[in-house]
Order: C-alpha cells, then structure tokens, then sequence
C-alpha cells in the first residue's frame, strides 16, 4: 500500500525528513517499508502556458503553436493534441528543444495522462483559474513510502492516511490534525430507513442522503492525489468514497437513490441461489453465509465486497444514498474468497474496521462532495443503526512489570507520554501502576492485554536502545518424559532392525479408506483440505503404509518400512480421540514367507512377552495369515499379510500396534539379573502333532512341564513328509536347564526329561 507524504503533511505539519529517513523510521516503528519513491517530480518544472497562436503544419496533422509561459517565456512547439486552440489555458513542460517534422518544438503541451493524474490521453489538459507561470493546482512533487500490507494485517487504521499520519506524529512527537468536523452531520429525521437483521453481522449502518447531485470529473488535484497512491479517478461522487477511504480506512458506496425502492435499506443473508450483478458487470450467485444490501424488492449490493450495478451512479444520477457501515470481517473475507472478488473494499473490512469510522467518514464525505460537486445539497438528518459492542475495560499495566518485560529501565512519565502520543487514554492508579483505556480504531482486534501494550511502548522507544542480555535463570534439564523415551526407543531398536521410517500426512481421501473397509462417515472432515480430496483425518495408519508401499516397490524388490503416528477417532462429543499407534510393514517380491516372522520378532522386542494368536482376517487382510498381537493377555494390535488384491506384485507382511496399550503394559523398571555361575544342560525334543497345530501352543504346554528349572525353550526346526503322514508334522525343540545354586546332576535333568515327555503323552502326543 502506498502512503503520499503530502497527504500526511496535512495531519501532522511539514515533514521536511528526507525520505529514506521517513521510510527507515516507520519500518523500525511502525511497519515494514518496502520502499520510498518520489512521485511527481516534473511538476517541479511544469507550468500553465496560455497558447497565443495556431499555424496548421503542411502534410501533417501537427500545429505550431506559439505559447505564453510566464516562468520560461514565450515558446513555439509542435503540437498534435485536437483541442489546442488559441486562448487556452494548459500546462507547458520544458523538454528542450527538437525538430518535428522539420519545425523546431521548444517543449510540450501535455494531456492529463501524461502528467501523470488521470488516464485521459484525448488532447491536451485544460486549465481554469491560472495565469501562465502558474504551477498545475494542487500537482506538485510528492514522496510515496510503500508499505508491505501483511505487516498491516492486524492494524485497521494503518489502511489510511490518517491513521499512518497519526503514527508519524507520535514518532516525531507532533500534533495531530483530525480531518473531521463531526458537527457537520444534520440532525433530524432522514427520509432513508435502514433495517439489519443480523447485527453480529454488521453492528453498525449509518447513510445519508443528497440530491442536487451532477455526475463528472473530480478537480485536477482531486484526481492527482488518488492516482498518486495507486487509485483510478472514476467519477467526482466515486472519487469522493476512494477519496476517504484511503485517508480514513473506512470503505464507502454510493448508490443512486432513485434506484431503491421506498429508500429502504435491508442488510440481509442472501437466499440460496440468489443472483447479483456486480459494479465489474459479472454476476455472482451467492447463499446464505453471503450478507446483502438491498432494498424491498431487489439486491443492491454485497456487503463489504462490491456494489450492485442495477444501483450504481451514471451520468443520469441525481440523487445519491451514500452509505458508510461496519461488517463483520469474517463474513467479509468468506464472501471474498468464496466469490473470488478480491477488492479494496473487502481488504479494508477483513481487518475489523472500526465502528465509530463510519459517521467520520460521512462527515468527511460532506466536506469532501462539496468541493468536488458544487450545489450538492443534503436532504433530511443521519440515519444511524447500530448495536456495537461493549468498549473494553480499561487495562492495568505495572511500570516495574513493564520494565522486566523490555529489559531496560523506563519512567512512568516516558510510558505516559508514548502512550498518550499513540492517543491512549492513561491514568494514573497508583504510583508505578497506569489504567490505561484503548481507542476504539485499537480495540477491534489489535490491542487486548498489558502484553500488546509492552510492544507499543518497546517500538517507540526503539529496541535498538534495549541491551542484549542472556537469560538470569539458569536452564534446567526437564524431566523425562516416559512417552517422548519410549517412542525414541522405538525408533531405535526399528533402525537397528534395517526398517526405515516414513513419515504421512494425516489427510486421506475418501478412495483411500474405502478398500479397508472403512466409512469415511466414521471419520473426521476436513472443512479446508490442503489437497483437494484429502478431506478425511486418518483413523488408521495402514492407507499411508499402504501408499507407501505401493510407491516403493516400483524401485525396490525388497524395503522394510515403520511409521509412529497417531490415529484420530471422532468423538461423540468433544474432541477426537487421538490413538497413538505403530505400523511396520516387510515387503518382498520373492515367496516372502519369512516375512510375518520378522514381524513377529520385531513385535517381541518391542514388547517383552509379546504372543501372536491367529485370528479371523478382517477384508483386507490375508485370509490365512492374519492374528492378535497379544501382551500380558491383552490384545494390543495385529499381524497379517496384505490381501493379495492390495498388493498385486510381492508379499507385504504388517504389524499395527497401539502403542497406548502397549506403554500402559509395558514394565517401567527391568531387574537385573546375575550371569548363571553354573554350566547349563540341554536336550532336544520333536514331537509329533496335527499338522494345524500351531507351535506356539505347543511350546506353551511343554514350558508348563519343565518347572523352575527351564532356561530357555528354543524352537529349532519343523518337518513334514515321509514317512511321517500327510496330515502330521514333526516340531523339534532344545530345551536348556540349569540352577542359580549347583550344577544339575544327569538325575536332576533325567526327571525333567521325563516329566516332559510323560506329560505331553498323557495329552496325546507321539514322540520321535
């Protein structure tokens, strides 16, 4: 946004500060200058010229014309503007002298858009009221500072002169001069009636009325001023509304009155499918979380965004309803957004304007419309709907508190002046404790709390002038956290495993958890997807996993895979819940067969007596390879293999973990035990069982028959075929014993042995 250093001049005395300088100051202090530019520099030189004669040049469709200047004399130029004629008043401009068609042209005679203050290229710019010699009225050299406008973001009042002036004088501590002559509002009743149906939605509509109104061009130096700061100059009543809002922020819209019905304003939701023809000449269909102005038969305008063409002034007007109002940002900025219409209107009203701007700115306006259109006349009072908000309570700031907070030494009277400069109201409760009240263009949604009232104070007196200094308390290790341990460990022992971690949004799409089976009703929405589709919270891990997968194996015939994330559950009521959980996926595109087990190995090292139990495959699981992860007989995830429909190429074990159960069953201490002094004995065993046995159960049986004295139980080795039948299998075991107190004797080992075997041929097993 650019701000005219003349235009501020008129608030707040001659700025005679170079203009790096001004630009440096307001970026260390206010906001971040982009840069500064002069504007206007060659007004310095051009001056009202009378032109005295016109010659016709042979061949050409080009004058000589001798002009009257009264700063450089008389001249004869060139000329090929069609309304140079003798007697007129225009602006002469000192380029030197050049031949034009074999006639030597001493200078220019310039169009309006030439000097750079409207867009009108037809012919020569026409003066009134000068004398040659004369300066152009109201067009001489300028300073633009450009300022960023995401540093204004939180700052309403800095999206005008006024407001940006107003920091300038509490820079330079200098009066600051208010534009605005409230008294000049008319009292009395006004023919306009206003009826707003949502004022959490607009709290405040203020409008009058004029008639005696002629629609045409702004003054020269009306238009200069708009088009200096990046505006286009419309039309005088136009102008006027672009006029205010650059100086006071305030957005405005003029519409012609003899358009409304009944003059009758009603700020309303537009109706779903509503159609509304905008001043771009585009027609928007809107719904019920867009407001409208209208009337009691048609739309007239959309709120905060743009007017209505069906309302708008034309060379034809006379009358005009000009309204000035307060609409809720957020509504604003939806509407925006929703419709793509991006205007300066909308950007204005998407910081939360203030209030009380909009009887300010019809004040201003009246001055304003009297300048730029003579005649014009108000017809009846101020008409005023409102219901604003209660004005914050006043805030307690501490001097001491403040001082510990900036870190360097202040008064009472300093902290008084600034904020009394920034024109807050500052009182004294007792001494070194202010009650400080905020002005109303602050309290939108700037300042809230003593903290806000810190930067005011830090910025102005610079935090250049606050010494560095490190931290007075000492850093303190925090203490370990048992979950943020356990994850790391986690990642540890993965890694040390060969599996590789991998990392996914927490977004899905809807074509994703629906081949697991899952209803992406049971899920939570995403009402701004950062992806178009991927509009689901993730209640499961494994459509990641699965992606992965899926992307990996077109490079890699054999990869090992594990992400920690959290699964978030929709909640009845309140918030969703968020399961942390652990999936590890082994793919490979040989047989594969080994690959469950890895799992299962890794499923026992992350959880010390961990057990695997089969289980009935869920659709997306392998019907034959699919069990519950236990833990100290809790169920705590599970084991499969991906149905071949999945995964088309290769075998992909998984192992899903929730890693909440797992923490929660999970020792916190590990006792140590001591290296056995005494050698062990071992012996091995194969039995004979069902072929559908499964070896853990079997291994069950025989660890409850050994006794105190079992070291370990070792699954060594499992055969089928001859000549064992088809429907047995053979599974060897070495079973380790041993003592903490003596070596076992053969005897001691001979029992066990025995009492082994005896025990599973009592439950009906076949030893080899």
């Amino acid at each position: 946004m650019k701000f005219s250093r003349n235009w501020m001049a008129e608030f707040v005395g001659p700025l005679d500060v170079d203009a790096a300088k001004l630009g440096h100051m307001i970026t260390t202090k206010t906001a971040e200058c982009e840069g500064v530019e002069e504007h206007g520099a060659h007004f310095a030189h051009v001056c009202a010229a009378r032109v005295e004669t016109v010659e016709p040049i042979a061949g050409s469709h080009n004058v000589k014309a001798v002009v009257e200047t009264g700063r450089y004399g008389r001249k004869t130029l060139v000329c090929g503007a069609p309304n140079c004629r003798p007697g007129m008043m225009t602006a002469y401009f000192p380029l030197g002298v050049k031949k034009i068609g074999g006639v030597e042209s001493d200078g220019m005679l310039a169009s309006a858009a030439e000097l750079h203050i409207n867009g009108d290229n037809s012919g020569i710019i026409e003066l009134e009221g000068v004398e040659p010699g004369d300066a152009v009225p109201g067009c001489v050299p300028d300073v633009l500072v450009e300022i960023d406008n995401k540093s204004l973001t939180h700052r309403p009042d800095l999206w005008g002169h006024h407001g940006m002036a107003r920091e300038v004088a509490a820079i330079l501590n200098r009066p600051l001069k208010d534009p605005v002559d409230l008294s000049r509002l008319p009292s009395g009743d006004s023919p306009v009636k206003v009826v707003i149906e949502d004022f959490s939605l607009c709290p405040r509509y203020s409008a009058l009325l004029f008639d005696n109104v002629k629609i045409g061009p702004s003054p020269l130096w009306f238009q200069y001023r708009l088009q200096s700061v990046g505006l286009n100059p419309i039309s005088n009543i136009v102008d006027v509304t672009n006029y205010i809002a650059a100086e006071l922020a305030q957005p405005m819209h003029a519409f012609d009155a003899d358009k409304i019905h009944d003059l009758t304003i009603i700020v309303r939701s537009a109706v779903d499918g509503e159609q509304a023809k905008a001043l771009n000449g585009e027609t928007y269909t809107l719904d019920p979380s867009n407001l409208m102005i209208a009337d009691p038969k048609t739309n007239l305008a959309i709120a905060g965004v743009m007017g209505g063409g069906d309302s708008a002034t034309d060379a034809g007007t006379t009358r005009i309803l000009l309204e000035s109002a307060s609409f809720h940002a957020g509504s604003v900025r939806k509407t925006s957004s929703k419709l793509k219409l991006r205007t300066d209107a909308s950007m204005r009203f998407e910081k939360s304007q203030d209030p009380a701007n909009t009887v300010r700115a019809l004040a201003r306006a009246i001055d304003l419309l009297e300048k730029v259109c003579p005649g014009i006349k108000l017809v009846g009072g101020l008409v005023d709907v409102k219901q604003l908000p209660a004005a914050p309570a006043p805030i307690e700031l501490s001097i001491p508190w403040l001082q510990n907070k900036l870190g360097r030494e202040i008064s009472q009277a300093e902290v008084t002046d600034i904020l009394t400069r920034l024109q807050f109201g500052v009182t004294e409760k007792t001494p070194g404790q202010l009650l400080v009240t905020i002005p109303s263009w602050r309290a939108t949604k700037d300042i809230a709390i003593k903290d806000d009232l810190v930067e005011e104070v830090g910025r102005m007196i610079g935090y250049q002038s606050i010494t560095p200094t490190a931290p007075a308390s000492p850093a303190v290790v925090p203490p370990d956290e048992a979950e943020r341990l356990f994850y790391r460990a986690l990642r540890r022992q993965c890694a040390s495993q060969g599996f590789t971690e991998v990392y996914n949004y927490s977004f899905l799409s809807k074509g994703e958890v629906e081949p697991f089976g899952f209803s992406a009703t049971d899920h939570v929405g995403v009402l701004n997807p950062i992806v178009q589709g991927q509009d689901l919270l993730r209640a499961s891990l494994l459509p990641g996993l699965l992606r992965n997968i899926r992307e990996n194996l077109k490079h890699f015939s054999a990869f090992r895979l594990f992400e920690i994330g959290r699964e978030i559950h929709a909640q009845p009521q309140g918030l969703p819940d968020e399961v942390p959980h652990f999936t590890a996926a082994v793919y490979a595109k040989d047989d594969g067969s080994a690959s469950l087990f890895e799992l299962k190995r890794l499923a026992m090292i992350l959880g010390p007596g961990v057990t695997v139990q089969p289980a009935d495959a869920k659709s997306y699981e392998h019907p034959a390879r699919a069990a519950n992860v236990l833990c100290q007989g809790e169920a705590i995830g599970r084991l499969f293999e991906f149905h071949p429909n999945m995964v088309e190429v290769g075998r992909a074990a998984v192992l899903d973990l929730d890693l909440r159960r797992l923490l929660a069953l999970k020792p916190a201490v590990s006792k140590y035990h001591p290296v056995n002094r005494f050698p062990h004995s071992a012996f091995d065993l194969s039995i004979l069982c069902s072929l559908r046995e499964l070896t853990g159960e079997l291994e069950e049986k025989m660890r409850a028959l050994s006794g105190p004295e079992l070291v370990s139980l070792e699954y060594l080795r499992q055969y089928t075929g001859a000549p064992l039948p088809d429907d047995v299998k053979s599974v060897s075991f070495r079973i380790t014993l041993g003592s903490p107190a003596h070596t076992l004797t053969n005897e001691e080992v001979t029992t066990v042995r025995d009492r082994i075997i005896k025990g599973l041929e009592q439950q009906g097993y076949e030893l080899r």
